[in-house]
């Protein structure tokens, strides 16, 4: 599997309250030709203090698998 844990690692892009932020950001990626699987949206829920929370991550291939 191409994001399995021993390929690499997910790495935050962004982490907002602002939904159109990240979808801004999504729309960007694709348009710049990044696959659609190595991208990750987390919706962090909101609790009574704190809002919910969108996290954006892009999977970052280990350098070792690179050099395959």
């Amino acid at each position: 599997m191409r994001t399995a844990p021993d390929a690499g690692h997910w790495e935050a892009v962004v982490e907002t309250p602002d939904q159109a932020e990240v979808r801004t950001r999504v729309r960007r990626l694709r348009e710049a030709g990044v696959d659609g699987s190595l991208i990750r949206l987390d919706t962090l829920c909101g609790r009574l203090t704190l809002p919910t929370a969108y996290r954006l991550s892009l999977f970052v291939t280990a350098p070792e698998r690179k050099a395959r």
